[in-house]
């Protein structure tokens, strides 16, 4: 007989190890080059030392004269909060009981449960490697009662619950609303509940996911983006914060515009690349290009199952989170997720996984996982931007 403690088990033994594979491997081609680690976690921060320029205790000189003075490694300390990252199942009384005496039945409706959890996971995961941390989805453009006019819908998917704040992260009053449908080509959003009223939500406002503004993990979106600190540093302090930056000539994108990055890395940071990333219309762009000037498309196999294109042994990826019209050219040894944990249940006092909701029929059990991005040396990384997709 199905009991709820079947449920624990399953949970517990079944199911955890299977989902922290697919999270750890199977939700993002750059997650799957990325390391991840439980090492420089003190409590509920990251702290680690990053070293920058040279070792200074070189130098030449005479047969007898002095010997060069030392002057050890630069250090800096990259400080972040740990992100609290969550996924929560949920399961009824009546759903558990309908299924007492068909384990098979139960087994199909905790699996098809714990297959929307990992969808919805990868989804945002994937999502969060390319922001700022700041949980912004898109910006609203235009509201027409419950329907929202978008200035893109990449990060957007039907079933996810937003909250509609202001730019700066103030609240409008409209808070966990469900998207229940989504126009691509027109970029509009409906949400449920009530109609939003008049000037309660502007052009100009943002849609993050519930609950998650300035509380996601710190992506590329940090690391290439213009704010005054990164990982703790002044920006202005500390020049070699910053990656490198590239414009594409005419919006076309060739070999030599990828390989003078490439080499602006090695030449300036000493950083080799080992990964290139765009969205689908970048790559197709590029396709383009190999397909008119006659170049053999080589194909590689990446772990995790990804395909990429290779140019000269290097992946090059399509990712649907990677902002428009630009190719990240990276080195992911230089990234790590720093974690207190690989994803765990969310356990009670008494050891139980599956919880009851208050005052609710219902069961839920969350899927926790405490981390962040740091990478250890920025300038070592590189994107060119204004690329014209296909």
């Amino acid at each position: 007989m199905v009991t709820l403690q079947s449920a624990e088990n399953a949970l517990k033994t079944l199911y955890l190890g299977v989902v922290s594979d697919q999270l750890n491997t199977n939700a993002n081609p750059l997650l799957a080059m990325i390391e991840q680690t439980s090492s420089d976690v003190w409590g509920k921060e990251i702290r680690k030392l990053a070293p920058f320029g040279i070792n200074g205790g070189i130098g030449a000189g005479t047969e007898t004269g002095d010997l060069p003075s030392s002057a050890q490694n630069n250090y800096a300390q990259f400080v972040l909060t740990l992100k609290n990252l969550y996924g929560t199942i949920e399961i009824s009384d009546k759903a558990i009981r309908a299924s007492q005496n068909n384990s098979g039945a139960f087994v199909n409706m905790l699996s098809a449960e714990m297959e929307g959890l990992l969808k919805a996971s990868k989804f945002n995961f994937g999502r969060m490697l390319y922001g700022d941390g700041s949980g912004k989805l898109t910006t609203v453009a235009a509201v027409d009662g419950s329907e929202i006019t978008v200035d893109e819908v990449t990060n957007l998917m039907e079933g996810m619950v937003i909250d509609v704040l202001t730019a700066n992260g103030g609240s409008t009053g409209i808070n966990a609303r469900r998207i229940l449908t989504i126009d691509r080509e027109e970029k509009t959003v409906t949400i449920s509940g009530n109609a939003i009223a008049s000037g309660t939500v502007t052009a100009g406002n943002i849609l993050t996911v519930q609950g998650s503004y300035n509380n996601e993990l710190t992506g590329l979106g940090a690391i290439f983006g213009n704010s005054a600190q990164l990982y703790g540093l002044d920006r202005s302090q500390n020049k070699w914060l910053a990656p490198k930056t590239f414009a594409a000539a005419s919006g076309k994108i060739d070999d030599v515009t990828i390989q003078k990055a490439i080499d602006t890395l090695e030449e300036v940071s000493g950083s080799t690349a080992n990964f290139i990333v765009c969205p689908f219309g970048v790559k197709r762009a590029y396709q383009e290009y190999l397909t008119s000037s006659r170049t053999n498309v080589d194909v590689m196999n990446l772990a995790g199952g990804y395909k990429a294109i290779s140019y000269n042994g290097i992946p090059l990826v399509s990712d649907r989170f990677a902002p428009k019209g630009t190719m990240y050219i990276l080195n992911t040894d230089e990234f790590n997720l720093h974690q207190l944990c690989d994803w765990r249940w969310l356990e009670g006092d008494d050891g139980r996984v599956i919880k009851q909701l208050a005052n609710k029929p219902v069961y839920t059990a969350t899927l926790v996982k405490y981390a962040d991005l740091i990478c250890n040396k920025p300038s070592g990384q590189a994107k060119i931007t204004g690329i014209t997709e296909k």
